[in-house]
């Protein structure tokens, strides 16, 4: 990080938007994305701008080392602090769009887009877009689930996890509780304990059928925006999964 905004001016420095994630050192620039260093940068600019906020707070550059997902909860426990309000991401593919979003909504993203520079039409304009826009349409039912679970003392995963759970004893559940990342070539996951024991509190979550009529109907099926996406793997969807007729 530069110190630039050690000369701003105050009325600037008070809307200035800030950037994390580059380092500079001896052997020139480099990108970090660690929870560490993006909690240091903030920290550093709240300091030098000498305000109590960062409106958008970017990670100007992906640090393909460290899963998204680790930065985003730190940028998210930052925002929750109230020392950051939005977050952005700067020449982030489609992957880490989608990855960082599930974290935390992605208000901004930095990318190069031109007459002469026009690669990004094909797949992230459409993904923003459809992103923000479903966001959007689906965030009053984002509310209405947070209200209800807080009338249950649970959190909204948690009373989601509980309505699946009392559908029957036939259906049983598989919660995630893993994070996934790619490391070189390889796929790979690592096993967060904060989300099974997220996922374990469902179980205390009892339910009248009244209640679970509640719940349905805060999230009408018909009303929700956006359909599940897998990329490369939609075609594998059980809406696809017909298989020839036996000769």
């Amino acid at each position: 990080m530069s110190d630039t905004a050690v000369s701003l001016p105050s009325w600037i420095a008070s809307t200035c938007n800030s950037s994390e994630g580059i380092k500079v050192g001896e052997h020139g620039s480099g990108f970090s994305g660690t929870p560490q260093y993006a909690r240091e940068c903030c920290e550093a600019s709240l300091k030098r701008l000498d305000v109590n906020y960062i409106d958008l707070y970017y990670q100007h550059r992906v640090d393909t080392s460290v899963p998204i997902e680790d930065t985003m909860e730190e940028l998210k426990q930052l925002v929750n602090e109230g020392k950051i309000r939005y977050i952005g991401l700067s020449e982030a593919n489609a992957d880490t769009i989608k990855r960082a979003h599930a974290v935390h909504p992605i208000t901004a993203l930095q990318m190069e887009y031109s007459l002469w520079s026009r690669d990004i039409e094909e797949e992230i304009i459409p993904l923003c877009r459809c992103t923000g826009e479903n966001l959007e349409k689906n965030e009053c039912f984002y509310e209405r689930i947070n209200d209800l679970a807080s009338k249950h003392a649970c959190t909204p995963s948690q009373l989601a996890l509980a309505w699946l759970l009392h559908q029957g004893n036939d259906i049983i559940p598989i919660p995630a509780t893993i994070i996934i990342y790619i490391v070189e070539e390889y796929l790979c996951w690592t096993t967060k304990m904060k989300n099974f024991e997220n996922n374990i509190g469902s179980l205390n979550v009892k339910l009248t059928e009244q209640q679970l009529k509640e719940i349905s109907d805060a999230v009408p099926v018909e009303e929700i925006a956006g359909k599940r996406d897998y990329g490369s793997l939609s075609q594998y969807m059980w809406e696809f999964s017909t298989t020839p007729p036996l000769k």
